[in-house]
């Protein structure tokens, strides 16, 4: 009930190796710096040259960084870089005004990076994400594949496993995500206002999870309302959906709908 895989499927994740040795799926947060240090393959000092900021808009492309010659088209929604008539499939946008802190930061294929963002190591972004304005990302963050990182999202010391989306005005801290989407205010508290570890009862038996500071761990198939909060240390199982405005605590089981206080079935979500 509370293993990794009972959360999220992992089977076919480019990033399972990060549950390696987890007896709870929370234990994963512990090794989270230590995965990222020890899987980052960093990528964009051609793009920094020494400096933070992004002076004008480049394309990252089979690990090299095209400054000039290059097309930005718009199709189905999606960026596409064409170079010489040509389709570069997989090219990254970078564009001016983003803010790349250092250099342990790792850009996957087919990735955006819009101006205003800013990003510090040691960082891991997938493929065909979206980190979009005014994005801040803290380091010790792991964003998987098809993931969005919205307008004044804050992230730290938090993954995103793959198909997760914080589209707008989120704090993700010290938080594991799966396939999900955050409402508009979503926020994921990850620090108690009393000074102690974080301890969690579930079904009537305590766990001392080893952690100061622990957010949430949202699982597959979890939304969450606009303005919806969880408190530290928030399990939710999968397919939960939090109403807007409501706050979540402790853990909540797979299926259930959380109103304000008020917890029930749920029925018949597609």
């Amino acid at each position: 009930m509370l293993k990794p895989e009972d959360f999220f499927n992992l089977k076919d994740n480019p990033y399972k190796g990060l549950f390696e040795g987890s007896q709870y799926v929370w234990d994963a947060l512990k090794g989270l710096r230590g995965y990222i240090e020890n899987n980052i393959k960093p990528n964009v000092s051609g793009l920094r040259k020494g400096s933070p900021v992004i002076n004008k808009t480049l394309v990252l492309y089979s690990g090299r960084v095209i400054e000039s010659g290059f097309v930005i088209e718009i199709l189905n929604k999606r960026l596409l870089v064409k170079k010489d008539g040509q389709l570069l499939d997989g090219a990254s946008i970078i564009y001016a005004g983003a803010v790349l802190m250092d250099d342990e930061i790792s850009i996957g294929k087919g990735t955006v990076v819009e101006p205003g963002a800013l990003i510090k190591g040691p960082t891991i972004i997938g493929n065909n994400t979206e980190i979009r304005q005014g994005a801040y990302i803290r380091g010790n963050v792991l964003v998987g594949d098809n993931c969005v990182v919205g307008h004044t999202t804050e992230m730290k010391s938090s993954a995103m496993l793959g198909g997760s989306k914080a589209g707008h005005f989120a704090y993700i801290g010290d938080s594991i995500l799966g396939k999900v989407n955050l409402g508009a205010g979503t926020k994921l508290a990850n620090l108690k206002i009393i000074e102690s570890g974080i301890s969690l009862r579930i079904n009537g038996k305590e766990y001392a999870t080893g952690l100061r500071k622990f957010g949430a761990i949202l699982a597959d198939g979890v939304e969450t309302g606009c303005n919806s909060i969880t408190t530290p240390g928030t399990l939710l199982a999968k397919n939960v959906l939090l109403y807007p405005n409501a706050t979540a605590r402790g853990f909540c089981p797979a299926n259930t709908i959380i109103k304000l206080r008020q917890t029930q079935q749920l029925k018949q979500r597609k």
